[in-house]
């Protein structure tokens, strides 16, 4: 059934079986004047109305359908309701129809025919375009499981409501698009019975109480409520106004115009999901069905958001072939029904600041949907939501050093809404880069991958690296992160303003030679004034401190404040970390012997072999190119680094800024302890065992300042220096495994010594022009 816009006439050709769902007297008043109109305007055709409930038909009523559908096959079918517009209902009356499931947009049945007498455009008529019974039966018949009379009344029921949706959803915006009645017409479905069957253990009543889990879908009301929600809930503590791009804003939309998306987002707080909401609401874009961890769904907060669009699946379901069956399926059905999806690409918030590898699990889901031939594209959109300050830094350095998450419930909820609205945490940032499509990675629908298993994970792996290249490529590099990345190389020393303003500088010419976006707070740092309105919002430990009294203020981080600092750096070291390596890899050719060009390349190589858990890096190939770029500080710097010695050190004191020790030593350190603790441990030490003896031996480095910092001190940090080691196969005994453990910390404690040599160079940057800035008048 196609849909005919609203209560215009309808143009009929033979008889025809109204099924109208309509309950209430002044609905019923309303059908009774359009069926007269409709049968003014067909005086040759036959109409007979069937009045149905707007709740789940009884078993009645069924039967009277079946009579009807067995009746004529040449009739005609034609789906209606009334359909009402929002407004005149409390809020509180709405909130309380939501929790309950009810149409909070239609009003209650004793309301009705008052509403209308003082406003008869609040309600109309709209039908469906006529379907013949002979035509929904092929229909049924090639899709659906039986052949029973029933089964085919229930298809009959589910196409007229949908179709008569679909009209409403035009008259309402795309926006108000909600899956409905997935259960009945999955579980009704030819191929998902059969791939059922193929499933160990399962049954159709297993599948349809996980669909009852997973079953989603907004209420009018509720693409309403929750932006207005998620506002209160940001704006307690942020900028009323979003920071969108224009131009891209206007890239996707047109995008989703053509196909079906998943919006991949970077996550680093719990606020990004509810941002994402409202931007998609500002924009007037589609919205997106979010996949959320059934931890979420606690109290009232379940139900709620589960009709605001929240899809909550279970955590580790490895060992559940039913559940993976039907959640793939599931998915499969959105996309096929043309509904956009969300998640974050993590899968889970970066408590570092810096983006984690891409998770495939959902993914691999859409991809097998899109080969299987469900849609001719899916697009994926990358979405960056960044932020200038977050309060939730504080929990992300407990969890560094150790400590649990907290579970979520309405005690959680309240903290996390009372801390939103503790201070001025400053702007959101919302970028949308250009989508990925999955044609252009994955082939034609039932291609060569289809059957390729090994080629087809290759193929989604480079895709959602793709997808979080382009997120990092598009987020702001902000104030606080640049601040934060500076005060951290001073180790604890405080710094005025015009120090802090006068170092920065090298950093923002840097970003900006590489056309790097930045935000308006970080623009601004290119005045005093703006230097010290960073600094003053980062002040009171979160994560600076400001020392009054003196002739100026100055400014520090406390050691208890470094991973919260740290938090605020991470999130920009992709737009220095080639420059790093660069830096890095020269100043070990300085102290290699024979060929320095050669070692500057192999150093370079290697480094991003060590770093590829923590950072995302370009191909090989485009990698090589990008630091041949880099090293074009200096004209003649082939030549310099084989001359060796005060060659070499000239060749840095002239590079600004260098970068490597203010953004790559706590990575570097946090591996030193790592690779120090396994030196005398078992040859296959467990992940926890390991994990309390780094902490313990790091904790006691740091005390003896044998780590610069204390944020190399992290638990988020050495499990990633696990993998490495991993990767180094430093974890499986072998007769050799001692002295390759010994080398391995040789090797990372050599990369520490290079980054001393590259601090002292820095420091001695920073004297130099600090001096020259003292002397002169006009720089002060």
């Amino acid at each position: 059934m196609t849909e005919l816009p609203g209560s215009a006439s309808l143009r009929l050709d033979g008889d025809v079986l109204i099924l109208a769902a309509v309950s209430a007297p002044a609905e019923l008043d309303l059908l009774n004047d359009w069926v007269a109109e409709q049968r003014w305007a067909n005086p040759r055709s036959a109409i007979e109305v069937l009045r149905l409930p707007r709740t789940e038909p009884s078993a009645a009523v069924v039967d009277t359908v079946v009579e009807q559908l067995s009746a004529d096959r040449d009739r005609s079918v034609v789906p209606v309701r009334v359909f009402w517009t929002a407004a005149g209902l409390p809020t509180r009356v709405k909130v309380l129809g939501l929790l309950a499931g009810r149409d909070t947009y239609r009003p209650p049945a004793k309301l009705q025919h008052r509403i209308l007498r003082r406003d008869p455009s609040r309600a109309r008529v709209v039908a469906g375009e006529p379907a013949k019974v002979s035509e929904l039966h092929d229909q049924w018949d090639q899709t659906t499981v039986g052949g029973d009379p029933r089964e085919f009344a229930g298809f009959v029921l589910r196409r007229a409501e949908l179709a008569v949706e679909r009209i409403e959803y035009r008259l309402l915006g795309p926006e108000y698009k909600s899956p409905r009645l997935i259960k009945p017409e999955m579980l009704s479905s030819n191929k998902f019975r059969a791939g059922l069957e193929k499933v160990p253990g399962a049954t159709v009543e297993a599948a349809g109480i996980i669909l009852d889990e997973l079953a989603t879908g907004w209420s009018r009301f509720s693409v309403d409520l929750i932006p207005s929600f998620s506002r209160f809930l940001y704006r307690r503590g942020f900028d009323p106004q979003i920071d969108y791009d224009a131009g891209q804003v206007e890239q996707m939309r047109a995008a989703l115009e053509t196909h079906p998306a998943v919006m991949l987002w970077s996550h680093r707080s719990n606020l990004d999901s509810a941002v994402l909401t409202v931007a998609l609401q500002e924009n007037q874009l589609p919205r997106a069905h979010v996949f959320a961890g059934v931890n979420m769904s606690f109290g009232f907060m379940g139900p709620l958001l589960r009709r605001s669009g929240v899809i909550f699946i279970r955590r580790n379901v490895g060992s559940d072939p039913v559940y993976k069956y039907v959640l793939k399926e599931y998915v499969g059905y959105l996309v096929a029904k043309r509904f956009n999806l969300s998640w974050s690409i993590e899968g889970t918030r970066s408590r570092t600041g810096k983006m984690l590898p891409p998770k495939l699990g959902l993914l691999t889901y859409v991809a097998d949907a899109y080969l299987d031939g469900r849609s001719d594209d899916i697009l994926l959109q990358p979405v960056s939501i960044s932020f200038d300050q977050l309060h939730e830094t504080a929990e992300y350095a407990d969890y560094a050093r150790g400590g649990e998450k907290t579970p979520e419930g309405f005690g959680w909820l309240y903290n996390f809404i009372k801390a939103q609205g503790e201070r001025n945490f400053g702007r959101i940032y919302v970028r949308f880069p250009e989508p990925v499509s999955m044609r252009q990675y994955l082939g034609e629908p039932h291609g060569e991958l289809a059957d390729d298993d090994s080629a087809r994970r290759l193929a989604l792996q480079k895709m959602a690296f793709e997808v979080a290249w382009r997120v990092q490529r598009v987020t702001p590099v902000n104030a606080s992160a640049l601040v934060s990345a500076l005060l951290l190389t001073a180790r604890g020393l405080a710094m005025t303003v015009g120090q802090v303003h006068h170092t920065v500088q090298d950093s923002l010419d840097y970003l900006q030679r590489k056309q790097t976006p930045i935000t308006g707070s970080a623009e601004r740092l290119r005045t005093s004034d703006g230097v010290r309105a960073a600094l003053d919002a980062l002040s009171g430990g979160h994560p600076l401190t400001r020392i009054d009294g003196g002739r100026e203020p100055v400014w520090r981080i406390e050691p208890e404040d470094e991973l919260q600092a740290a938090f605020y750096r991470n999130s920009l070291i992709h737009a220095f970390l080639e420059t790093s390596i660069a830096e890095l890899a020269v100043a070990y050719a300085a102290r290699a012997d024979g060929d320095r060009l050669e070692a500057f390349w192999s150093q370079a190589m290697r480094l991003r072999d060590l770093l590829k858990f923590d950072f995302y890096f370009a191909d090989t190939a485009a990698f090589r190119e990008h630091l041949a770029e880099e090293m074009g500080w200096h004209a003649d710097w082939r030549d310099d680094l084989a001359a060796g010695g005060a060659s070499i050190d000239a060749l840095l004191y002239a590079k600004q800024p260098l970068m490597s020790h203010a953004m790559l030593r706590p990575f570097i350190e946090a591996y030193e302890i790592v690779a120090d603790v396994l030196c005398d441990a078992p040859a296959e030490v467990g992940e926890k065992e390991l994990l309390d003896r780094a902490l313990g031996v790091g904790r006691q480095y740091a005390a003896q300042r044998l780590v610069r910092s204390n944020e190399s001190v992290s638990a988020l940090l050495f499990a990633t220096a696990r993998q490495v080691a991993a990767d180094q196969n430093l974890l499986t005994a072998d007769p050799e495994l001692p002295e390759r453990r010994a080398a391995f910390l040789a090797e990372l404690r050599g990369i520490l010594s290079d980054m001393d040599r590259l601090h002292v160079i820095s420091r001695r940057q920073f004297a130099d022009r600090d001096t020259a800035r003292r002397s002169d008048p006009a720089a002060r």
